[in-house]
């Protein structure tokens, strides 16, 4: 893989991608997206999503964590720097996140830190979610709002400890889009987002689907400092040639919808082994859709985090060793690379 630092002197050649007609893409006209390169977080191209969760680990799913070792993280951000990589984006407080901050503070890494705080759900969304088979008891929401403000307050600590280190903070993960099973009141998120601005120095965000900031993400747009969307072509079941242009029309329609905020992806990427899209999965596809954005990402000085660093087998299906969500990472569970990174 050639060094990220590079890519200035190959902005020029952009593929010759379309959508698709069903698309129905904007008209040429609205079609050059280009942002200030003020508009980067922390003056950052390609950024990459980051967890650690090595084989046999995983965040707590009730039962607790298995987190990774010092070491292990200290040796997954070593290879991300070694990589080109200086912006990683973190999706709670937890232990794993605390870690690896003290890990960037004590070794003088050149990294900094899209911090995240992770939402639970507050609402039960049994009926809009195709997983959640019946609806989440009262009791269990109620433990999940006390839940979300002590997160908010730990990630207040954390963005004021490591001020140096967290560049921006983002207040929830698809708690918005109407198929996720963590929902959260759009009220209750702006509420979320008010006090984080309003004690944090950092900029804030909230991450969801393209779709729904397009749809819905007005009163939300008016409250934080730039726009988190996720773009996956591959999840929407479109080919390779078509990716690039389906996440450039992606980002153009958000854009249109609201147009006095900055953008962010702060997920797109591309699964290489997926039982759910088998033909569009592979590791030379997502070495090209890796070249293809960064190349998009450098021109039109737009931060993209590439999903994601490393494999994580615990997501998904225990059953299903191939299914998607188990193989999105630019580096295999081993930590050796894959195709891009080669």
């Amino acid at each position: 893989m050639r060094h990220l630092v590079l890519v200035l002197a190959i902005l020029a050649f952009l593929p010759a991608c379309s959508p698709s007609e069903d698309d129905k893409p904007l008209p040429q006209e609205n079609r050059k997206f280009m942002q200030q390169s003020s508009d980067l977080i922390n003056g950052e191209v390609m950024a990459i999503a980051y967890s650690g969760f090595r084989a046999g680990q995983h965040p707590d799913r009730g039962e607790g964590a298995n987190n990774p070792s010092r070491e292990e993280i200290l040796e997954d951000l070593q290879i991300l720097v070694n990589n080109g990589f200086g912006l990683i984006r973190m999706y709670d407080t937890g232990e794993n996140t605390v870690t690896t901050l003290e890990l960037i503070a004590e070794h003088d890494l050149p990294l900094k830190v899209l911090l995240g705080m992770w939402l639970r759900a507050e609402v039960s969304n049994h009926e809009g979610c195709p997983w959640l088979d019946e609806p989440i008891p009262d009791a269990e929401l109620a433990a999940n709002k006390i839940a979300n403000e002590q997160e908010i307050e730990r990630g207040l600590m954390l963005a004021e400890r490591f001020a140096d280190i967290v560049v921006a903070i983002n207040v929830g993960n698809e708690a918005l889009v109407d198929w996720n099973d963590h929902m959260v009141p759009l009220d209750q998120v702006i509420a979320y987002v008010r006090q984080v601005r309003a004690e944090a120095a950092q900029p804030v965000t909230v991450a969801d689907n393209y779709e729904w900031w397009i749809a819905d993400g007005a009163p939300l747009a008016a409250e934080v400092d730039f726009l988190g969307v996720h773009s996956y072509p591959a999840w929407e079941h479109k080919t390779i040639d078509e990716a690039l242009a389906y996440t450039i029309d992606n980002i153009e329609r958000v854009r249109a919808a609201l147009a006095d905020r900055p953008i962010a992806i702060l997920e797109a990427g591309w699964a290489t082994v997926a039982e759910e899209f088998p033909e569009q999965a592979s590791e030379a596809n997502q070495a090209r859709y890796f070249e293809e954005v960064l190349d998009w990402a450098a021109e039109s000085n737009t931060t993209v985090f590439f999903f994601e660093a490393f494999d994580e087998p615990w997501k998904g299906n225990p059953d299903n060793v191939d299914g998607a969500e188990k193989h999105w990472g630019i580096f295999n569970v081993d930590r050796s690379p894959k195709q891009v990174m080669q």
